[in-house]
């Protein structure tokens, strides 16, 4: 933990934070691998000139990190603005063979970037949405509140990974399996998850997953995982000269190399977490095992805030699945959540508040769109930043 803080210029600043869960803080190294991109001779994509050849570089170099992240294979890895874009994208295509009759399934756990472009474009296209909905007691999303929406006619099948509001990870390994005859695509939105585990696409089952660097140490911007072959069978709207290569096919214009410099380094990072073997130790190996070690810590320091949280009088807690991130949305009695957030802003703790575009389940929770606050760990917090925040809503609380 020390090794980590250290990389990272940012908490510098005093301040403690608990917005990871939309985007982590930055290390020098992640950011010095972009400026060397952006300062050390780049053009585009191609082998003749040198800054042609570093283009070209940077962009295998992060699919092939992206690939050992996610257990994925590197001819599957599509880069996008964001994994909102991504999922719009991947929508609008398989959207040209859906039609009447045709169904796709959803969940209310789920942030909006993982329901509105499937509900978006089965509307356009006349096909039926299935809903998934999540106990609001436990906030747990089971396999038959999922399996059950399941016909012959399901063209998708949507689950989120973790729920970005609540923490919730439901069983998607089991949803996974259970697809995995009936015709049906599955979409894992997995933004939030991959920050805190070690995944792995293929044990998933997901014939797409989608996930944000952002979120894990990275530059921000988006990428999906798919097999090349699914992405083969799919025709995305393009400009008539661009390659028809797969992934390239899905990537539209000219791709932000120095992002993707970042991204290489912000996994390497994390492989970095719990350090040694470099060189000997395969790089896929080496992140299994950091992010297992990380997942062990992080449970700790969750516990630490949990108990804490309510351990004060006046704050309700709503996440309560039995497989979580270290995320927590609350409330005070009596309190606003924005002026908690702000108070909480003014003796540098970030935990803001909202829906945070998970705004089906928020309306689930009956919380709407004003939500709550969320404290999110990331794997720079600390127990001195834990104690920070709980001294800080213990104030709050008691006005």
């Amino acid at each position: 933990m020390d090794r980590l803080r250290a990389r990272m210029p940012a908490l510098a600043s005093g301040v403690a934070y608990f917005d990871g869960p939309g985007g982590t803080q930055t290390p020098d190294l992640v950011a010095d691998a972009i400026a060397a991109a952006l300062t050390g001779g780049l053009s585009n994509r191609g082998r003749v000139t040198a800054a042609e050849r570093t283009a070209d570089d940077l962009t295998i170099g992060a699919r092939l990190a992206a690939a050992d992240l996610l257990n994925a294979d590197p001819g599957g890895i599509v880069f996008g603005r964001s994994m909102t874009e991504l999922a719009f994208q991947v929508a609008r295509t398989l959207a040209q063979g859906w039609g009447p009759g045709d169904e796709v399934v959803v969940t209310r756990l789920d942030h909006d970037a993982n329901i509105r472009p499937w509900v978006t474009y089965a509307e356009r296209s006349g096909a039926t949405v299935r809903w998934a909905d999540f106990d609001p007691h436990t906030g747990g999303l089971s396999i038959d509140d999922v399996m059950g929406l399941v016909t012959d006619n399901t063209r998708l099948v949507a689950v989120t990974g973790a729920s970005n509001l609540l923490g919730t990870r439901p069983d998607i390994e089991a949803i996974g399996a259970g697809l995995a005859d009936s015709g049906a695509l599955y979409f894992v939105d997995g933004v939030h998850l991959s920050a805190h585990v070690a995944v792995d696409v293929a044990a998933i089952g997901a014939d797409f997953f989608a996930c944000s660097p952002y979120k894990f140490l990275g530059p921000h911007l988006g990428l999906l995982a798919a097999s090349p072959a699914l992405l083969e069978s799919m025709h995305p709207d393009k400009l008539r000269p661009s390659t028809e290569q797969v992934p390239e096919r899905f990537e539209l214009g000219t791709l932000p190399y120095e992002m993707l410099a970042g991204v290489t380094a912000a996994v390497d990072m994390l492989a970095d977490l719990v350090p040694g073997d470099e060189g000997t130790l395969p790089r896929r190996d080496r992140l299994v095992r950091s992010m297992q070690a990380l997942a062990v810590y992080e449970e700790a320091l969750h516990g630490r805030l949990r108990s804490g949280l309510e351990g004060i009088d006046g704050v309700h807690c709503y996440g309560h699945a039995a497989r979580r991130t270290p995320t927590e949305l609350f409330a005070i009695d009596g309190v606003d959540s924005t002026d908690a957030y702000r108070a909480l802003a003014a003796v540098g703790v970030n935990a803001p508040a909202g829906s945070f575009y998970a705004l089906e389940a928020a309306e689930h929770l009956g919380l709407g769109a004003a939500g709550a606050i969320r404290a999110g760990l990331a794997p720079y917090s600390n127990a001195e930043d834990v104690d920070r925040l709980l001294a800080g809503i213990a104030r709050i609380a008691a006005g």
